[in-house]
This record gives structure tokens, C-alpha cells and sequence, in this order.
């Protein structure tokens, strides 16, 4: 693999840049890092990029066979690619650190297609061209992790418990790693395991039916439940919230992984539907299925972890919101809940984070795959790696404002080589 890798990523500290966008679709979360040996990481810089509403509708649709078009999946793949790149470009003007400076990138993609391996062979997809990310940039760009561990007869998911073992692990604690997105999963690290004593899988749904369920309840005026407090408002309904405990997945044992197939749109739409049906009011549906996201999590933990664990580490989107946080605290006591932030992560930037570890191990050529986590047969180097170009020139940003602060949201431009929608092209009615 060195023969294909510049002479400067063989160096012991690497900076490098790790883009993602999760189930829950909301845009580009960047974070540029330094990682020295062994895998010590000190996060230089965040921020999250919207999507641009027409562009999130676009990803949404196709993410459903009954809207799905091939020419659209071709167009989005490319316009994807402009997007990430573009985060990244914005994300380094705004902190000031010079794109030459950046060694490698790690980019997940934006997930559209997610079937875990049953009575099929398991497939995934996910979208945003590494190599229009590696030609705008001119970074090496490490990408498309997943579809190497469904290879190897893995679920393809989780893969950030790799991460998650170089960031949170501890020598006398046992930790629980909970990410809170649109899924939420967990990875379970035991003092002195290693690798191989990892426990991970997804606990089942996060932010994703309550963003629906919200989404519905303001009639498309708010995307997500901010605060927790539409959630806070209502009441916890516990007949409808004891019958979506008896959901199949929450009962299936690890290793496993679920996605917006399962939990997606059609799911929450029929969901809340029926809840109307029955009279709830809408703070009332969205108060259920939070209290239901913090539900499966302690579930898990109970019916699939060895032993409960001394602490919680919460990331993701939900780890923002006070009720499902309580609910959390509430269901996982005595285990003592705390936010990523604590350990120098960002809760919104501990994703990005995670890929742009896997980035640094797979050109390290280290398999960074978790086969107990993933079911898959072994380990594997995970990604493909794009070249990024042999020289590169110009002057560090500089006329720009400096960050204010580590996490930041900032508004992500239309990218200009490729326009979204399409020129020419009318938008599609639908929504999320």
C-alpha cells in the first residue's frame, strides 16, 4: 500500500478531515483532527452544514423504491460529492487552517440504501463521489467504507466502535458509547478487552420517528424537536408505547443494524396516524416515541450487554435534546450519563470524528472493522482510496474571520459545478 500513498501520510501525525451525513439526512457534519500514534485525537475544528431544503427532499426520495429514479441516484452521487467537498472548503476558510495542511479525508457519504444480510446476501449505498471530493479539495480522500465488511459477510454496520475504542475506552470503567441519531447504537467497551471484546450494534430507532413525528405535529414548520420541548409538553401513552416495544428488531440478538427501512418515513407515518385515530394529541405522540428511543436503549442493554454499564457516553443529535436525555438518565440509572463533550468530542461531531479515525487506519493499512460488531467473517482495511493531486500550491486562507467557538452551523452554498436541482430540471412535489 505505500507505493500508492504520498510520503507524507507514513509521518506519525497526520491532520485529518472527517465528513458525514447520517440517516436523519439534515446536511454535512465536518470536523478537521490531528491524530497522533496510538490514536490520540485532538479535534481542531467543527462545523455542521445544513442541506439546502430542495436538496434534502431530493436525498429522501430516494431513499424509497416507489420514488427512486437511476438518472436522479447518478446526478445526486455527483452533486453529493460538490456538496462534502464544499463543507470542507468552508470549514477550513472559516478556521483558518489551509487546506494544504490537511494529509488525508475521510468521508462516509450520505446513506440512501441500507439491507442488512437475512435470507440475502446484504447490500448498502451511499452517495457523495469521493473523487469530486478529492479533485476539489486535492486531499487524498478515503471513502465508501461499508460495502468491505458486507464483503466479508458483515452487516456493514456498526463501524464506529473502531472509533469509539481509541476515543472512550478506560482501564477500570465499563462504558457504554451511545450515539443518538436518526439510528441510535451503541458500542459496549469492557476494561482490558481489546478490539476483540467489543459489543456493538444499533439499539434500533433515534431521532428519526420523533423528526417525523415532529415534522407532522407543526405541519412541516419544524424538522426536529428542539429543546425536547413539544416532547416535554405531552404525555407519555403507555399502552401505544408498550406495543412498539413488541417491535421484531428490538427482540433480534446482535450482531445487527437497522436504518430508514425500517423506522423510516412509512413507519412513522403510520405510526402517528394511528395514534390520531386514537384521539392523542400530537405533544402526546411526540412525548411517546421519545420516551420510546430512551425505552429500546435500556432494553438493549438489559436483554444484550454482559453487564450494565458505570457510564454512558451520549453523542449524536439526541444527546441535544433535555427530555430524551432525562428519559435516558431516568431508564439507565444507576449507570452515570454524560455527553462526549466531557472527553474533548463534540456530541454533534463525534460521527465525523469517528470517520476521519477510520480514514487514518486504513491508509496505516490496519483493519478497522469490528467483526463483533459487524458479524463479519474477519477483519478488514475498510475504504476506497481516491489520490488526491502529487503537488499542491497556494497560500493558507487568510482575509476570512476566525471560528468563534468549536461547534458552529453554517449554511452550505448550492455548489456551482453541479447545480441542485438539475438545470433545467423541475423539482419533484414530496417531502420528508
Amino acid at each position: 500500500m505505500n507505493d500508492i500513498l504520498p510520503k507524507r501520510l507514513r509521518k506519525s501525525r497526520l491532520r485529518v478531515a472527517g465528513l458525514m451525513s447520517g440517516t436523519s439526512a439534515d446536511g454535512v457534519d465536518a470536523a478537521i483532527v490531528d491524530i497522533a500514534p496510538a490514536g490520540r485525537v485532538r479535534v481542531v475544528a467543527f462545523a455542521t452544514f445544513p442541506y439546502p431544503p430542495a436538496l434534502r427532499r431530493r436525498i429522501l426520495d430516494l431513499a424509497h423504491a416507489d420514488t427512486a429514479r437511476v438518472d436522479d441516484l447518478c446526478r445526486l452521487n455527483f452533486a453529493l460529492g460538490e456538496v462534502f467537498a464544499d463543507a470542507l472548503v468552508h470549514l477550513a476558510r472559516r478556521s483558518r487552517i489551509a487546506l494544504g495542511s490537511i494529509d488525508l479525508v475521510g468521508s462516509h457519504g450520505q446513506t440512501v440504501r441500507h439491507l442488512p444480510k437475512r435470507r440475502r446476501p446484504g447490500a448498502t449505498l451511499q452517495l457523495a463521489e469521493p473523487s469530486v471530493i478529492a479533485e476539489r479539495t486535492g486531499i487524498l480522500t478515503v471513502a465508501d467504507f461499508r460495502p468491505r465488511d458486507v464483503a466479508a459477510g458483515g452487516e456493514g454496520a456498526p463501524l464506529v466502535p473502531f472509533a469509539d475504542y481509541f476515543l472512550f475506552r478506560d482501564r477500570r470503567k465499563v462504558r457504554a458509547v451511545q450515539n443518538i441519531g436518526g439510528i441510535a447504537n451503541v458500542t459496549f467497551l469492557a476494561p482490558r478487552k481489546g478490539l476483540g471484546g467489543i459489543i456493538a450494534f444499533d439499539t434500533g430507532p433515534g431521532n428519526m420517528v420523533i423528526d417525523r413525528a415532529v415534522e407532522r405535529a407543526s405541519r412541516g414548520r419544524a424538522r426536529y424537536d428542539a429543546g425536547g420541548r413539544l416532547a416535554a409538553r405531552g404525555r407519555v401513552n403507555a399502552a401505544l408505547l408498550g406495543e412498539l416495544m413488541r417491535h421484531p428488531y428490538l427482540r433480534r440478538r446482535p450482531p445487527k443494524s437497522t436504518g430508514r427501512e425500517t423506522f423510516g418515513r412509512a413507519f412513522a407515518d403510520t405510526l402517528y396516524d394511528r395514534a390520531r385515530q386514537r384521539g392523542m394529541r400530537p405533544a402526546d405522540i411526540v412525548a411517546t416515541v421519545t420516551a420510546w428511543t430512551a425505552e429500546t436503549i435500556a432494553d438493549a442493554y438489559r436483554r444484550f450487554l454482559p453487564r450494565f454499564p458505570d457510564e454512558v457516553i451520549l453523542s449524536g443529535g439526541g444527546a441535544r435534546n433535555p427530555t430524551l436525555v432525562r428519559h435516558l438518565s431516568e431508564a439507565l440509572a444507576p449507570a452515570r450519563v454524560r455527553l462526549s463533550d466531557e472527553f474533548g468530542i463534540d456530541a454533534d461531531a463525534k460521527e465525523a470524528v469517528s470517520f476521519a479515525v477510520l480514514a487514518w487506519a486504513t491508509v496505516r493499512g490496519q483493519a478497522n472493522n469490528v467483526p463483533s460488531a459487524t458479524g463479519a467473517a474477519r477483519g478488514v482495511v475498510l475504504g476506497k482510496i481516491i489520490p488526491g493531486v502529487l503537488q499542491r500550491s497556494g497560500p493558507p486562507w487568510h482575509g476570512h474571520e476566525p471560528c468563534r467557538g468549536r461547534r458552529q452551523r453554517a449554511t452550505l452554498a448550492r455548489p456551482q459545478a453541479v447545480p441542485w436541482p438539475a438545470a433545467g430540471a423541475a423539482p419533484r412535489p414530496g417531502g420528508p
